[in-house]
């Protein structure tokens, strides 16, 4: 049996991947995501629930993945396409803030569902650990020889920073005391401008980004 060149392997993965988060967010949509099953999703995408586990977690990870999707590494590639004169700390910060707000009909939806379960929310918030790797990879380029550490310690920063403005954004009114919220299934209105709430958040990290710049300069 002959093997498949790497790259068409990549994008029969990737169409593998598509094809589970986008039957995942249709049947979360009809039914609900309380009555949709690993079986269920894997069986919509065309693939065996062994294939799906390859790919997601839980069911959660799917449906989430569907506003989530590919939004590290664009958060990454906008940063690497800012001018290079651009202040690095704005770079993020917009890049960040970008990626986050301007979502289509098709992440709205998604958000919908997430705002309604505790374990959606959970795994939405799971996800932006992701931001990450991609994050390291762009700011260690604009770093140089300030180093791999330095650019990991900030980009994970940022990711921490992210998290925290999304669940302020997500935290139920009249329950910041009450770290299990209104209950498993409780509806979520998302309070406040989310662009507020990222910027707020990312702020404190411009010092260090400042610095590390000023250390890369001649």
């Amino acid at each position: 049996m002959t093997t498949p060149p790497a790259g068409l392997r990549e994008r029969k993965k990737q169409a593998t991947r598509v094809a589970l988060r986008e039957a995942a967010l249709r049947l979360a949509v009809e039914r609900g995501p309380d009555q949709v099953r690993v079986e269920d999703i894997a069986e919509a995408a065309g693939v065996s629930p062994r294939t799906y586990n390859n790919y997601f977690a839980s069911r959660e990870q799917a449906i989430v993945s569907a506003v989530t999707a590919d939004r590290e590494t664009r958060i990454a590639a906008a940063v690497a396409a800012r001018p290079a004169g651009t202040r690095l700390a704005d770079a993020v910060t917009e890049a960040v803030v970008e990626q986050y707000t301007n979502t289509g009909e098709h992440e709205h939806r998604a958000l919908l569902l997430i705002t309604t379960r505790t374990a959606l929310r959970d795994a939405f918030l799971d996800a932006t650990a992701g931001i990450e790797p991609p994050l390291t990879a762009v700011i260690a380029e604009r770093l140089g020889d300030a180093g791999p550490h330095t650019a990991r310690v900030l980009a994970a920063s940022v990711a921490a920073a992210v998290r925290i403005a999304l669940e302020g954004w997500l935290q139920p009114a009249g329950n910041a005391g009450n770290a299990g919220g209104p209950g498993v299934g409780g509806l979520v209105v998302p309070s406040g401008s989310l662009p507020d709430r990222l910027r707020a958040a990312l702020s404190p990290l411009a010092p260090a980004f400042d610095v590390s710049e000023r250390r890369t300069r001649p």
